[in-house]
């Protein structure tokens, strides 16, 4: 939920949260995934978590670390299936959005009293 980002922010700024990009083509290999494990074809915005939790699991599979891996799924990708079809198609592209791009972008926004 988008009302949510203060309190990520915060609890991130207070460190209690990691942060992690994660390329648009590996969320979708990590949904794809999902749905043939889960039988649920998961929205977008989670497959970052699922993402991780693979990267975690694999991690864990390689160290011999026991481990208990929790990550939460909001929502089905049902309304999402064309993107879905354009990372099946091999049509999805990754972006690189790289420090000077991000400068440029909040560059953009007006400054508001206040």
């Amino acid at each position: 939920y988008h009302g949510m980002a203060p309190l990520i922010s915060h609890i991130y700024e207070e460190g209690m949260l990691e942060a992690v990009a994660v390329p648009q083509t590996e969320c979708f290999q990590a949904a794809v995934l999902f749905a043939r494990t889960e039988g649920i074809v998961p929205a977008p915005e989670p497959t970052h978590a699922i993402a991780l939790a693979i990267r975690e699991a694999l991690k864990a599979k390689e160290t011999g670390e026991e481990t208990i891996i929790l990550t939460a799924l909001c929502g089905h990708g049902h309304f999402d299936l064309a993107a879905y079809d354009t990372y099946l198609r091999g049509s999805m592209v990754d972006e690189n959005f790289d420090e000077a791009r991000l400068q440029a972008a909040l560059d953009t926004i007006p400054v508001v009293a206040g």
